[in-house]
């Protein structure tokens, strides 16, 4: 492995990790700045959406630009963005203030996911770009892991106003790496000479594969009760049941760690066994946890008996993306770019949706969050039985 490819790594694994940094980083704080801005749950938890919401525009606009117009300047672009409206976050008295900044934290974000990717498809190819590609995916599975456990280690020398500063100094750095260190990586006679309406007129032409949505809202809503419960669980774990910051952080860092190894073990089993048979199986036991977990938001368990069913749904989530995101993407060759996009708008779209909801009975209640989370993997249990159904022959993979 040779300096540039480790350099470039570095960098463009940074910039794909900016998506877990914006929405987990400061998750360990979200009851210091409900207090701070003297706001409801429901009303910080919009933070959290906003930057979700955020996130999943960013993707299928930021991406087809850097199409038309190459990588470094819109990649650039995105970083100044993502910078001042770091720094800005902190300065606000206005928690509506802070939260439109936070939309536009994610929405800058969106530009190292996209274009990190991209990027790597423009230099490597063969071996090299899936050595690429695996190192750029286990930054995001660690990041998520890292990235709240990090933000409750800095708690202990920074109020929850640090964290954006701290983020502001990194997208700082990340604008002199890319300046200096990134050059151009898309040559004039690739850029493509669409524009962003022929794009959507690309995603909606996807809406008409039946088997491919159906994938996209399965991941779509497995990933949408994930961030339901990232929402949901600083206030859960730590005002109902009493846990510190930094032992928020372990649980949460323990249920990454379960994604992280239900990835693995996915793609180990895909050699041997086929993947609807594997996503069924992820599916079934992540309803189930789901069901268990309800049932004890409903009687006030205690927190062991909310952990371990939490475990189990957010460790299945390694599971049924790996499996939704292979089956989705193995017909799309002819349309990669824009299929990718979907995969990534959707998740993050049902998300935003889902976040806020998990707050709407106040702090004092995890009902709320057990519901959710229960909604949306019964509803990709729903769209799996009708894709069984309905596609038979064509899910023989």
């Amino acid at each position: 492995m040779d300096k540039k490819f480790l350099k470039l790594a570095i960098i463009l694994g940074i910039l794909a990790g900016l998506g877990p940094l914006v929405t987990d980083l400061y998750i360990p704080s979200l009851p210091t700045v409900s207090k701070f801005f003297n706001a409801s749950t429901s009303i910080t938890q919009l933070s959290l959406t906003t930057s979700l919401l955020g996130l999943a525009i960013g993707q299928v606009i930021i991406g087809p630009i850097s199409d038309k117009t190459g990588r470094r300047k819109p990649l650039i672009l995105s970083l100044i963005i993502f910078t001042f409206s770091s720094l800005l976050c902190p300065l606000t008295s206005s928690i509506y203030i802070f939260i439109l900044m936070r939309f536009l934290q994610g929405l800058a974000g969106a530009g190292g996911i996209v274009i990190s990717r991209a990027m790597a498809r423009d230099i490597y190819s063969g071996k090299l770009l899936v050595q690429f590609f695996s190192m750029l995916m286990l930054v995001n599975g660690i990041a998520p892991i890292i990235s709240p456990v990090l933000g409750a280690q800095l708690l202990k020398f920074v109020n929850w106003k640090g964290i954006f500063y701290i983020l502001t100094v990194l997208g700082l750095l990340l604008c002199i790496m890319v300046w200096a260190g990134i050059k151009e990586s898309l040559s004039l006679n690739m850029r493509t000479a669409g524009n962003l309406k022929n794009n959507f007129i690309g995603l909606l032409h996807l809406f008409k594969d039946d088997v491919f949505i159906g994938y996209t809202f399965i991941q779509g809503f497995i990933l949408a009760g994930m961030f339901g419960y990232i929402s949901a669980s600083p206030f859960v774990i730590q005002d109902i049941y009493g846990l510190s910051a930094q032992q928020f952080s372990l649980c949460f860092a323990i249920n990454g760690l379960g994604i992280v190894t239900m990835t693995q073990v996915s793609g180990h089993l895909a050699k041997k066994i086929a993947l609807n048979k594997i996503l069924g199986a992820g599916l079934l036991i992540s309803l189930l946890g789901s069901l268990v977990l309800f049932s004890m938001t409903i009687v006030n368990g205690p927190l062991i008996s909310i952990l371990i069913p939490l475990f189990i749904v957010i460790s299945s989530v390694g599971t049924i993306t790996t499996t939704t995101g292979s089956l989705a993407m193995e017909p799309k060759g002819d349309e990669a770019g824009s299929a990718s996009s979907l995969l990534g708008f959707i998740p993050f779209a049902l998300g935003a949706l889902a976040s806020p909801l998990v707050g709407i009975a106040g702090e004092k209640t995890s009902v709320p969050m057990g519901a959710v989370i229960l909604f949306c993997n019964a509803a990709a249990a729903l769209i799996f039985i009708f894709i069984i159904s309905k596609y038979k022959k064509q899910l023989n993979i």
